[in-house]
């Protein structure tokens, strides 16, 4: 990774060989001298390190020794861009994405734009049900632990398209600054699995920032369910763990929460139509 570039884009991968392939298929005809590539590979054992490589040889990959899991493994390519290269912009992906063709600049643009801006993130949409939202931002009322996306499983007919200030960022898809990402310390490695996107989001909000939806900005996303689906009780349980860390890290307890009534408001968000996951389990 050379000098001169002002964005990188983190892909995440744990043993996602197809997946990443496909995602950075897509990134490709983006990409420029300013515009580079990090896959960080979290231990895969799938040939996803050679794969990436022998397809892409112009994709730099961070392979990891093990699973360092959403946080850390995020932190350690940024660590890496940032000594390599010092880009302006970061943008961290999900390696089940695909990214449509003009985002990645849609999204540095807005950051480049808009100085109040602290998170710049996508419309984003399910791979498998073309034209069907999963996220067009984000609510989050930790008083009582609900984060939800906003018009999850709707058809888009243009009602989420203007660009505005929302509750969180998925970590699917978010774009930064390197230098407020340095600022706000990154991603809280506390959290197992869940919620880390929506902490770093409130963090940003705390500092006077926004989280900032840019709908002109596209991504498909595969929906994965590496547990067994979103009633799966090791799903459950890290999803209530992850939101009860969440309200005890700001603050945000209201009147009497306690963990039944937090894993029942988790469970009701594995049902179609109600919440929505807050980070995918690629």
């Amino acid at each position: 990774m050379s000098a001169g570039v002002h964005t990188v884009v983190i892909v995440l991968n744990w043993n996602g060989r197809d997946d990443l392939l496909r995602c950075l298929g897509s990134l490709q005809p983006q990409l420029s001298a300013g515009v580079k590539v990090l896959v960080v590979d979290n231990g895969s054992s799938d040939g996803s390190v050679e794969a990436a490589s022998d397809a892409f040889p112009g994709v730099e990959v961070l392979a990891l020794e093990r699973n360092l899991g959403y946080a850390s493994g995020n932190n350690a390519g940024f660590r890496h861009a940032m000594q390599h290269c010092a880009p302006q912009y970061v943008v961290f992906l999900n390696n089940d994405t695909v990214v449509e063709p003009g985002s990645l600049d849609l999204l540095t643009a807005t950051l480049d734009r808009d100085t109040r801006a602290g998170i710049v993130v996508p419309k984003i949409y399910f791979m498998d049900k073309p034209g069907r939202i999963w996220y067009a931002g984000g609510v989050v009322r930790l008083g009582i632990g609900l984060v939800r996306h906003v018009g999850i499983r709707q058809t888009d007919s243009g009602q989420y398209d203007a660009r505005q200030a929302t509750g969180y960022a998925t970590g699917c898809c978010l774009a930064m600054r390197s230098c407020d990402f340095l600022r706000f310390g990154g991603f809280d490695e506390r959290f197992g699995m869940y919620s880390e996107d929506v902490d770093l989001s409130l963090r940003v909000q705390h500092e006077g920032f926004f989280v900032v939806y840019e709908p002109s900005a596209r991504v498909q996303h595969r929906v994965s369910a590496s547990l067994g689906g979103g009633m799966h009780p090791q799903k459950l349980f890290r999803r209530s763990a992850a939101m009860l860390r969440l309200m005890a890290k700001h603050r945000a307890w209201s009147g009497f929460v306690c963990y039944p009534f937090v894993l029942l408001l988790q469970a009701l968000g594995a049902l179609p139509n109600v919440f929505a996951r807050t980070t995918p389990e690629s």
